[in-house]
């Protein structure tokens, strides 16, 4: 790798600024000063710049419990953005897998490896992820025997081609339910009810494949562990 794009990679420096940066001297590769920027470095030189050394970031896999009011986006808007909860060096390069509505709360992952995102995201997986969901009416007898019905058959929504994947419904109380979706088109679940004829006024997301919300508050975030990571190779 080039030694600007390393200092780059690493600092928080631009291209252009790591350059500058090495013409004045203040980068160092094994004690040595170089000023060189197309200079080539390996995993075994010990570069230092501003008295420290720097490392390669790698790869991240990172569970947040969404709160209200924080969106999946990776520019900024109305909202504070998902990432900006996330205390990592770099976090403009980490991606929400699949995303959530800025009302939506819970379970999001956060990744700056794509061909991991996509084996979560990917409907040929099957990957579950489960929601509860708070609904406006209850749904109790034969209303909720027809909709656990139509959800398993698959439901087809507004404006789209095909019907949704089967789905599980289960209620937990007479107005609120928990699914269990395979895919993830957009406003699914709340539009999956809308189907039915109501609504859903709270949603949540409380896992994803084996991963689970855990002791995580709203706001809260950690790494995943290598075997959470490899669960969905």
């Amino acid at each position: 790798m080039r030694l600007d794009r390393f200092l780059a990679e690493t600092t928080d420096l631009t291209r252009s600024l790591a350059k500058k940066a090495l013409h004045r001297g203040e980068v160092s590769i094994n004690g040595i000063v170089v000023k060189q920027p197309a200079t080539q470095v390996s995993d075994e030189d010990r570069i230092e710049w501003a008295g420290q050394t720097l490392e390669l970031i790698g790869l991240r896999y990172v569970m947040l419990n969404k709160p209200s009011d924080v969106e999946c986006s990776a520019r900024r808007g109305l909202y504070p953005r998902a990432v900006d909860l996330i205390d990592l060096p770099k976090t403009e390069r980490l991606q929400t897998v699949g995303r959530l509505d800025v009302d939506t709360t819970g379970l999001v992952l956060l990744t700056d490896d794509g061909q991991w995102s996509h084996r979560v995201t990917s409907p040929r997986r099957r990957c579950a992820k489960v929601y509860r969901a708070v609904l406006a009416e209850p749904l109790v007898g034969a209303a909720l025997d027809e909709a656990a019905r139509r959800f398993e058959e698959g439901i087809l929504l507004e404006g789209e081609e095909k019907p949704t994947l089967p789905a599980q419904l289960a209620m937990l109380g007479p107005c609120e339910a928990e699914l269990t979706l395979y895919e993830g088109r957009y406003h699914q679940v709340k539009r999956m009810f809308a189907a039915l004829g109501n609504r859903v006024t709270a949603l949540e997301r409380i896992s994803i494949g084996p991963l689970t919300l855990g002791s995580l508050r709203p706001g809260e975030w950690r790494e995943l562990s290598e075997a959470e990571v490899a669960a969905f190779v």
